[in-house]
């Protein structure tokens, strides 16, 4: 067992160690200053501390994962399910347009500025919407609110709308870092028709990746927790549709559950290719797990994705 468990833990480390490469090369930076874990741990965990927290923190200090993105500075370790995402499947390129709903702390907004070069040659921008305060890492522009609110979902819409909102006016050359074809999605990329960029513009389509990171606080009841993530699934869904450009990336969270199939099968019919992925730095008993749609069809109305 100890022996499996320590394989587990190499396994883990070379991942980070190939995400975190991916992340230096297209961020520009050099590797030799990103930190893999160890295979070691240790934590100090005050005696005052109740057994459930106890427990936590023993988790914490044991996660290859945490102890990478510390060492990091990345917000979070959730930054690593989103760059395994990217890793296999290259939702970014320079000079797109993403929205990270729910994004505090902010790390996948980190993945994304590193992806998109906000300030760079191809004028990136990020835009971070939560309803959570925080400190939206560098290069990220936030807007603070309830995304179910339609105010705020209608403050979010004209902000992506103009051209200008978000964007560096001082340029920037980076060279471009190229990835592996090998780990790129086997479907072939649709390249955008002028009357399609026309199309998308006059409908005020202007996004090219959406994150959702969105969870509600859990209860511990599945159904209950399922059922709310379906929502906020269902929310960024119709904020994709008015919003994606076509051949644009869609990614949620959502937790596992019986109403999964149903919002898959809306999926198809707004993206090319859809998969289900559960990252291998999601925990193992978490239900959680991701909706990704590649590459938004041009041609879907909206009564066929939400029926009435």
């Amino acid at each position: 067992m100890l022996v499996g468990r320590h394989s587990s833990v190499v396994q883990s480390s070379n991942r980070i160690s190939r995400c975190l490469y991916e992340l230096a090369a297209r961020s520009q930076v050099s590797h030799s200053s990103w930190s893999s874990p160890t295979t070691s741990s240790s934590l100090t965990i005050s005696r005052a501390a109740s057994g459930s927290s106890t427990r936590w923190l023993t988790r914490q200090g044991r996660d290859p994962y945490t102890r990478a993105s510390k060492l990091n500075a990345l917000k979070s370790r959730a930054a690593f399910k989103l760059l395994e995402i990217d890793e296999k499947h290259h939702i970014f390129k320079p000079g797109q347009t993403v929205v990270d709903l729910g994004y505090a702390p902010g790390s996948w907004s980190q993945v994304a500025v590193s992806r998109v070069r906000p300030g760079g040659k191809g004028r990136g921008r990020v835009v971070g919407i939560d309803v959570i305060p925080a400190q939206p890492p560098k290069g990220v522009s936030t807007i603070q609110g309830d995304f179910l609110s339609p105010s705020i979902r209608q403050l979010v819409l004209e902000f992506v709308r103009d051209a200008n909102a978000g964007r560096a006016i001082a340029h920037q050359s980076f060279a471009r870092s190229g990835g592996n074809e090998d780990e790129v999605d086997e479907e072939p990329i649709t390249e955008k028709t002028s009357d399609q960029e026309g199309d998308d513009q006059k409908q005020g389509r202007v996004v090219d990746v959406v994150l959702s990171d969105m969870m509600m606080n859990t209860s511990g009841n599945a159904f209950k927790d399922h059922a709310g993530s379906m929502d906020l699934c269902l929310a960024a869904l119709s904020f994709s549709y008015d919003t994606l450009v076509s051949g644009g990336h869609f990614v949620c969270k959502y937790y596992q559950g019986g109403e999964e199939k149903d919002f898959e099968t809306r999926l198809k019919t707004l993206f090319e290719k859809v998969h289900r992925i559960k990252p291998d730095s999601s925990r193992k008993e978490s239900r959680e797990a991701y909706f990704l749609g590649l590459r938004r069809k041009a041609d879907t109305s909206k009564e066929i994705v939400f029926p009435p």
